[in-house]
């Protein structure tokens, strides 16, 4: 583990514009890199925050405010979830700025593995934001 990936900083949700996506900004690090490199990671709405939030919490009666809030947690959880992924896939071994795409076409053999990912966490992920809900 010694070119063992760091993230150095985190920025988003960003609204993509003409997609129905929302997508993350996040620096990384190894230690054989000089500098940080920049992985923009985009997270389907319909695609992958809504499966995931309906298998996680079910139906919520929450405003509109709580359900935006669930939807940062939740999209930023799948976002760095889906960093991982691509990191043990090896689509991050090389120093460049690198773009990853939601988890369909030619990306929908990585759902699977986020979906078991998440699932596992589910019960956590329910805790948490019902914690910072307070539902």
């Amino acid at each position: 583990m010694e070119d063992m990936l760091t993230v150095a900083d985190v920025s988003g949700p960003f609204r993509e514009p003409r997609e129905p996506v929302l997508s993350y900004d996040f620096a990384i690090q190894r230690p054989s890199w000089p500098t940080c490199h920049a992985v923009r990671i985009k997270v389907s709405i319909p695609a992958e925050l809504e499966p995931m939030k309906a298998k996680i919490l079910g139906s919520v009666k929450a405003s509109p405010g709580q359900h935006l809030l669930v939807n940062q947690i939740l999209s930023r959880r799948i976002a760095e979830e889906k960093l991982r992924i691509v990191d043990r896939e090896g689509m991050l071994a090389e120093r460049r700025e690198v773009l990853i795409e939601p988890f369909l076409g030619p990306l929908a053999h990585l759902f699977v593995q986020l979906e078991a990912r998440l699932s596992a966490e589910s019960s956590a992920l329910r805790s948490e934001i019902c914690a910072r809900l307070g539902l």
